[in-house]
């Protein structure tokens, strides 16, 4: 079993992340914590018990940050032109969600968690890196704990999303992205490289809701203003970004990869691009010497993937 805290900023292709990882027989989904991004970190941790109470997910979730880890920058404006104005794409949500949350901070319950299950935990983070920059701040040790962080984040070879250079994740918290790719522990990069070209149709999406009953009806539901907002780059249908990263946890060998210490610019017109060093090519000494080797996804198996996020999601629904 697979045991993983999922870091998330739900979210509509979090929702989607968050089902697989659910009801996939081989991950135990340990947590859920939340961190502000797509919307405040009020509206995503409201949305991740919206989700919890709607799919029956056994697990806690935990309030994480609601500012960048260097708190000094300036907030963005929320996206809500691509998340809808209350993260998930503007369906019928309550106002407040009858579920308590962990008493602890998103940061703490990973510390907690991660020593209470040394050497197994496997953090997925899929929106800013906030919480994990905040755990590694509190107690650098974890580092030695982890399995491994498998991140949907950055661009590498391929253009940003919200800048020439810059991915959404990364550009919202810079210093806290450059602090978990340069930390001593094991990280998988996951960035647009692989998920801008990995996509699920309208008609895929509706055909699962037509046989998966409540629970992927919603799902689809939530979905369809994430769906219009592609129709630049996507033939009616949405980038299955999250789930990606989830489906690595899986799936590893539906992804080739490069190793390399990886940076995160912080500041200037380059903010928040991601730039590995491939290990094996030499350069002057540099910001990225005697830094650890980290994983980045440079090709995937795209149909595969989806078939999987597919399967998993239809054939986890008597779990």
């Amino acid at each position: 079993m697979h045991k993983v805290i999922y870091d998330t900023d739900p979210g509509v292709d979090d929702a989607m992340a968050l089902l697989f990882l659910h009801r996939h027989p081989e991950i135990d989904l340990l947590g859920i914590t939340t961190v502000f991004g797509n919307a405040s970190v009020e509206t995503t941790t409201r949305n991740a018990l919206f989700l919890k109470r709607e799919w029956d997910i056994p697990c806690p979730v935990a309030k994480g940050a609601s500012v960048t880890f260097d708190p000094s920058r300036h907030e963005r404006p929320w996206p809500t032109f691509v998340h809808g104005h209350n993260g998930l794409g503007d369906i019928e949500v309550p106002a407040t969600i009858d579920l308590p949350t962990d008493p602890r901070p998103a940061y703490q319950f990973i510390i907690d968690t991660v020593r209470a299950n040394p050497g197994e935990v496997r953090l997925v983070a899929v929106g800013r890196m906030t919480n994990l920059a905040l755990a590694l701040k509190h107690d650098p040790d974890i580092v030695r704990l982890v399995k491994d962080v498998v991140i949907m984040g950055g661009s590498f070879y391929v253009p940003g999303n919200v800048s020439p250079v810059a991915e959404a994740n990364i550009h919202g918290d810079p210093e806290a992205a450059d602090v978990v790719m340069t930390a001593a522990w094991n990280v998988v990069v996951i960035g647009l490289d692989v998920t801008a070209i990995t996509t699920m149709s309208r008609g895929y999406l509706a055909d699962m809701a037509k046989i998966g009953g409540e629970d992927v009806q919603l799902l689809n539901e939530l979905s369809q203003s994430y769906i219009d907002f592609y129709k630049h780059a996507v033939d009616d249908g949405m980038m299955v970004h999250d789930s990606c990263a989830s489906a690595y946890i899986v799936g590893p060998e539906l992804f080739t990869s490069i190793k390399g210490p990886v940076r995160v610019v912080c500041g200037g017109i380059a903010d928040g691009q991601t730039i590995v060093k491939p290990d094996g090519k030499h350069f002057p000494p540099g910001d990225w010497d005697n830094l650890p080797s980290q994983t980045v996804c440079t090709g995937i198996q795209s149909e595969k993937v989806v078939d999987l996020i597919r399967d998993t999601i239809l054939g986890g629904a008597s779990r």
